[in-house]
């Protein structure tokens, strides 16, 4: 399930890409039309902008936009960054593996069906973008 971090951010950046033709945009024009807690946002788009996904000018005319264009950023990038793995279990996360204490991965029908399970996901999310998320 995705946290309510992470769907804020997808909110935040679908938001963002429907006015990337605007110019910045400020926190809190994002903040009212999409009702995420400005604290909250200033977090999420801190962390966006740190990892090079947006950017953001002060003063006059200020805001927040893409550094990247909405099209090479995919939904597993955000999730990653936002929530940190995206597979069910840690023993089978590609970038934030750890063992189960209590499992035998070679002899594990959970850990196999969740390998598909992982790539299924990622195969979707790796492919898809924020343009993607855009409302046709």
């Amino acid at each position: 399930m995705l946290s309510k971090k992470t769907q804020y951010a997808f909110q935040a950046l679908m938001y963002l890409s429907e006015h990337s033709n605007e110019g910045p945009v400020l926190i809190a024009e994002i903040s009212k039309k999409k009702k995420i807690p400005l604290k909250f946002l200033e977090n999420i788009l801190l962390e966006l902008r740190k990892a090079g996904i947006l950017e953001s000018k002060k003063g006059k005319g200020g805001g927040y936009f893409f550094a990247k264009d909405p099209d090479a950023v995919t939904l597993a990038t955000v999730m990653r960054l936002i929530d940190g793995p995206i597979s069910l279990l840690p023993c089978v996360s590609l970038y934030f593996y750890e063992k189960c204490w209590n499992c035998d991965e070679k002899h594990c029908g959970l850990h196999e069906v969740l390998i598909q399970v992982r790539d299924a996901n990622l195969r979707l999310l790796e492919k898809k973008t924020i343009a993607d998320l855009r409302k046709k």
